[in-house]
Parts: structure tokens; sequence; C-alpha cells
């Protein structure tokens, strides 16, 4: 599984308002990306991934929406791997790994649970300047 996300030879951009209505968009982007690149909907990543993706966005739209207006998305894939992100401007990044072992954000915890147990890996990179972050998740395929 490839794990540099800038990488995979296909990519795709998407910015929203950070408000409810982008949940729906990112998800119906990433089913019309996904499908574009030959990942169909019955493959067996494609309902986790639609899942973590909902929540991730879900909590840009309800947490950081106050300092960050928009919420991006970012879809990659590649023959064995697909990636996603969720950009904010809201400079706290949350310890993905520490809602494995109980943490008070259940949404985080699902993320986590459905991204290692399809063997998948999961980022938070902060922005240069230290006023956002994105979070990258990358599944095998």
């Amino acid at each position: 599984m490839s794990t540099r996300p800038q990488a995979l030879p296909h990519r795709h951009v998407l910015t929203l308002a950070a408000e409810p209505a982008a949940v729906r968009l990112a998800r119906q982007t990433a089913e019309q990306a996904w499908a574009e690149w030959g990942i169909g909907p019955r493959h067996p990543a494609v309902d986790p991934a639609l899942l973590i993706l909902s929540e991730l966005v879900g909590n840009s739209v309800r947490h950081a929406a106050a300092l960050s207006p928009q919420v991006t998305v970012v879809y990659a894939a590649g023959p064995d791997c697909l990636a996603f992100a969720v950009h904010d401007r809201h400079p706290y990044q949350p310890p993905l790994y520490a809602s494995v072992i109980g943490s008070r954000t259940a949404g985080l915890s699902t993320v986590m649970e459905l991204t290692l147990g399809l063997g998948g890996t999961a980022v938070v990179r902060g922005d240069g300047d230290g006023r956002g972050k994105s979070i990258w998740i990358t599944l095998p395929l």
C-alpha cells in the first residue's frame, strides 16, 4: 500500500462551506470519483470509507466552523490504496490513536476502529502556520 497520497495517480479536491450539507456532498463526490477510478460501490472498502469520511467532515462542520468557514476534502487513489483527507483551519489536532484506547469522542473512535480494522492508517498533518490541519486516511484496496 502506498503511503504517499500526493503520489497517487488519481486525485480530486473539493472545497465546501462548513455546514451540514457538506457531509452529503463529500460522500456523493467520493462515490462518483471512486467509481470513475474503478472502485465501485460493492468494493469492501467503500462503505467503511464513506462512514469515516462522513465522521471527519461532520467533525469539521461541528467543531471547526467558527474558525474555518470552509472544509476541503482531498480524494486520492492508486492501484492498491484509497486515500482521503479532510482539512479545516481550526488549530486543534485530535490525538487519533488515543481514541482507540478510550476517547471522549465516539466519532473519532469509530474512525480509528474502522481504519485500523481495514489495515489502514490515519495521520494528522498540521498546516505550516499552525492554524489548521488535515486528517489523512489511507486504506488498502
